[in-house]
């Protein structure tokens, strides 16, 4: 196997982040395995703007991954628990956690940047050479997070290495499918990713088979040569275990950023309608998420509609150890998303054993089959009377059937394969 050089730019920039996104935990996924667990020759490489693709060792790649794991407080039980017991006690009593703001707990992580830049550039300082004169013949370069690969000028190097052999990861399409959704600039970004895939990738990688369709009659309308693609499902972490049950205080939770396409404000008005139903006896229902983009609707009834004041919270920066409790207690996750790349809290909740409520678009229905009840996004009279039920069934009895999970062992077995195929 050619040596792998794997990307990990992105992963480096998250420092100022509380809690990483979707595209973080599956960069960080395949970074652990290609700088820590892989048995061949691996190396890491950054994109610094001035300096170009440069070559960064092995364990010194490894020693900041570790970091920002650590940041991101992946695997720290001690911290989940301090997030855990305030929500615990808010579920009991009902009462906003801050009176007269918006009721939300928020993960502070403030200190890190002044810890990590030291550390980075002593890590750094001695050690960054071109990645162009460093990298062995015929090794593969890995992107997973898809930056830099809207910048055609950073990737040019490749030309004059034509014996390496790019495999990127395209998460979606989505930018170009549904750009009302997105911040105007994206569009424009991501039409120059896939134009990059489809001149330098000698693979791509994508999640679903949904994506695939639509990444190869993308491919085909702009004439883009024969590029392999391969799927490979993001695994879930192994924190997430069945075990438990759903809580005594029926609760719901909601996962993504705060955005249009995520359609959150579908869930807060069905929430209003079930204060107006049930009073104090109404559900609760926890957003797991940062605040995003042309989301304003949304936070004005979160911080102004005092219905939802005593059975809505937002938590943002949450770590894995909590996610997976949360889940784990919950009577269902609600996924009510106008369109999804995977749609990873579908994952992970079925490998917990959470009932799942979500939107019928295809890449739900691809990856958790018949395993979840499926609605329309817009269908708010039909969500409203599937929460109500999932609220009133027997705690004991909540659970879903595992299906389409993929274990990160099997899920790298793979993908290694294809790569070295290539």
């Amino acid at each position: 196997m050619a040596e792998i050089a794997y990307d990990f730019t992105r992963l480096l920039s998250r420092f100022l982040n509380k809690t990483p996104n979707g595209i973080d935990r599956v960069d960080m996924a395949w970074a652990r395995n290609f700088l820590i667990k892989y048995t061949g020759d691996a190396s890491g490489v950054i994109f610094a703007p001035g300096l170009g693709y440069c070559s960064v060792r092995r364990r010194d790649a490894a020693r900041l991954i570790e970091m920002i794991g650590r940041h991101f407080g992946e695997m720290d039980l001690q911290e989940a628990r301090v997030g855990l017991d305030v929500i615990e006690a808010w579920l009991r009593s009902g009462r906003r956690i801050n009176p007269g703001k918006p009721n939300r707990i928020e993960r502070q992580r403030s200190g890190f940047a002044f810890e990590f830049i030291p550390l980075l550039l002593a890590n750094l300082g001695v050690i960054l050479k071109k990645a162009e004169r460093c990298l062995t013949r015929n090794a593969r370069l890995i992107n997973v997070s898809q930056y830099p690969l809207n910048k055609t000028r950073a990737l040019q190097w490749l030309d004059r290495r034509g014996d390496i052999k790019p495999v990127f990861f395209v998460h979606d399409l989505l930018p170009l499918q549904t750009p009302e959704y997105f911040r105007p600039p994206e569009f424009a970004r991501h039409t120059m990713r896939l134009r990059n895939a489809a001149r330098f990738a000698a693979g791509i990688v994508v999640s679903t088979q949904t994506v695939k369709v639509a990444l190869e009659s993308h491919l085909d309308e702009i004439g883009s040569r024969q590029i392999p693609i391969f799927i490979a499902r993001p695994s879930v972490s192994p924190l997430f275990a069945r075990g438990g049950g759903a809580h005594e205080v029926p609760y719901f939770v909601q996962c993504g950023t705060l955005e249009p396409r995520k359609n959150h404000l579908l869930s807060l008005n069905v929430w209003r309608e079930l204060v107006a139903r049930r009073g104090a006896a109404a559900p609760k229902l926890i957003i797991v998420g940062a605040r995003g983009w042309h989301n304003q609707n949304a936070i004005d009834l979160l911080e102004r509609c005092p219905a939802l004041h005593d059975h809505v919270l937002e938590a943002n920066g949450l770590p894995t150890p909590a996610l997976v409790r949360l889940m784990q207690g919950a009577r269902a996750l609600l996924m009510p998303s106008y369109a999804e790349g995977f749609g990873l809290p579908v994952a992970e909740a079925l490998a917990v054993g959470t009932p799942i409520i979500a939107s019928d678009i295809p890449v739900f229905r691809e990856i958790a089959s018949a395993s979840f009840t499926a609605l329309s996004p817009i269908d708010g009279e039909g969500w409203l009377r599937a929460i109500e039920k999932a609220s009133a069934a027997d705690p004991a009895a909540t659970s879903s059937s595992v299906n389409g999970v993929s274990c990160p062992t099997s899920e790298f077995r793979a993908v290694e394969e294809f790569i070295a195929s290539l």
